[in-house]
């Protein structure tokens, strides 16, 4: 199986409440399903997004979402503070999606 960025394979969509944000990722193909359960662990996630989360951050967690064929992750800490504390460009968090869209799978 060949490595593709898996915005080839799917979308997300994110959402914030306060300093958490979650990510869905949802297959374009319910046959790509099988292959983000595969790719998209906890760990992955976290470490893709180390920087952010920082040391003191708590654990991601991941949902499956088995009849829309997704993924949400909860990354708790990330935004900061959220929209009325950060003084982050994207306190929302809104690109977070696209960024967890550039992993190779």
């Amino acid at each position: 199986m060949s490595t593709v960025k898996l915005r080839e394979l799917a979308h997300s969509r994110t959402g914030d409440k306060g300093d958490t944000s979650n990510i869905s990722v949802i297959a374009f193909k319910p046959e790509d399903y099988p292959r983000l359960l595969e790719a998209l662990t906890v760990e992955r996630v976290a470490e893709h997004f180390a920087e952010l989360l920082g040391d003191d951050a708590p654990r991601v967690l991941r949902y499956e979402l088995p009849k829309v064929h997704g993924l949400n992750f909860v990354l708790p800490g990330i935004l900061k503070g959220g929209v009325t504390r950060s003084l982050a460009l994207d306190a929302h968090g809104k690109a977070l999606g696209a960024a967890l869209l550039d992993i190779d799978v």
